[in-house]
């Protein structure tokens, strides 16, 4: 299991650096866009604005976490489809379904390192400037952005790990489908009452991948 974590580290380690680096500066360039507001009119005027107008400031945000998913997602898995590694590792002692288990815990682990970087980001400016409520209500509706980038990375390890192109094409399109739902309704805080089944629903995507697995090892190519 140590080996095949530290494989996928040697093949994801530059692109999660550069994930971390470059979701960072999307955060860190939101929370500079209000402390120049805090700077110009005061906290008061983001707590007015906030309150009245129901703006986050952190708009930007929205489909970032998705993107960094998907690459991660992409530099993990294209490169053993390519090289045909996966067969190889499909063949070593060792039950199928906890290999593919692992690879993917694996990807999560450092997806969710790299958003939990910008959480913190966002938790330790936030605090000194806005009241606890207001703080959660930014949180809060990233938080959906951020279980997208989650399915997101899940959901194109299932179209990678697809064996056949035209099975692929399928799988890109319900994967369209799967991932609109967070993204719904442009509303602040909107899905809170729905954010338990929405870590159910984007856990469940895991599972995809297994039936991927499990055609690639019949040699099914339609």
């Amino acid at each position: 299991m140590y080996a095949i974590f530290y494989k996928e580290w040697i093949k994801t380690r530059w692109y999660f650096l550069l994930a971390v680096l470059a979701t960072l500066g999307f955060t860190g360039y939101c929370m500079l866009r209000i402390n120049r507001v805090v700077d110009m009119k005061g906290a008061a005027h983001v707590w007015e604005v906030m309150l009245q107008r129901d703006v986050i400031f952190i708009d930007m945000l929205q489909y970032i976490p998705l993107i960094a998913g998907i690459l991660m997602a992409i530099v993990q898995f294209v490169p053993e489809m390519q090289r045909k590694c996966l067969k190889l590792t499909l063949h070593l002692p060792y039950p199928e379904l906890k290999m593919t288990g692992n690879m993917l815990l694996s990807g999560l682990v450092l997806l969710l390192a790299c958003f939990a970087t910008n959480f913190l980001l966002m938790e330790i400016y936030l605090n000194g400037v806005l009241a606890h409520e207001l703080k959660n209500h930014i949180l809060l509706t990233a938080l959906t952005w951020y279980l997208a980038g989650i399915s997101g990375y899940l959901l194109v390890a299932w179209i990678c790990l697809e064996p056949a192109w035209k099975r692929r094409i399928l799988n890109l399109v319900i994967a369209v489908l799967l991932l609109r739902i967070f993204f719904l309704s442009p509303t602040p805080e909107a899905y809170n009452k729905f954010l338990p089944y929405l870590l159910v629903y984007t856990l469940l995507t895991a599972s995809f991948s297994w039936l991927s697995i499990v055609r690639f090892k019949a040699g099914k190519q339609d």
